[in-house]
């Protein structure tokens, strides 16, 4: 009888550990799981979420320098634009001051207007360029174009 209540024991003691061990390898497996899904659902978020975020930040930070750019730019040709009319104002002033009848000024006065319309409407036409070229080159980054 005592052995058998040894093999008794025995037998529970092994029952008991088989079924530890299956409980450790479930939890075990369990455990795998949740980090393999955890690890997908991290890939899923910097892939879905995260890279697209950084991608656009990027892209609206070289589209704003280029903005800036492109603003300066313009701004600079219109500087110098008006430097150029004024010269050609003031060209125009002093020919008329020196100018011996009215008849003369009177023409100085009509070169002038005709050559500062088609100089207004040249400055126009390269102000207009230049806005639609920077334009072009701000907006490529947001479309993932890049430099051009």
């Amino acid at each position: 009888m005592a052995d058998d209540f040894k093999q008794a024991v025995d037998d529970g003691a092994t029952a008991s550990k088989a079924a530890t061990d299956r409980a450790a390898e479930a939890t075990k497996g369990a455990a795998d799981t949740m980090r393999e899904n955890a690890e997908k659902a991290r890939d899923a978020f910097s892939e879905k979420i995260a890279d697209p975020a950084r991608h656009a930040g990027e892209a609206m930070k070289e589209s704003g320098g280029k903005i800036a750019e492109g603003g300066a730019t313009i701004g600079k040709a219109m500087i110098d634009q008006a430097e150029q009319n004024a010269r050609e104002a003031f060209a125009a002033m002093r020919d008329a001051a020196s100018a011996k009848d009215l008849t003369q000024v009177m023409k100085i006065q009509g070169d002038y207007l005709r050559e500062q319309s088609q100089r207004s409407m040249s400055q126009a036409r390269e102000i207009g360029e230049m806005i639609m070229k920077f334009g072009k080159d701000a907006v490529a980054p947001l479309r993932g174009d890049g430099p051009k």
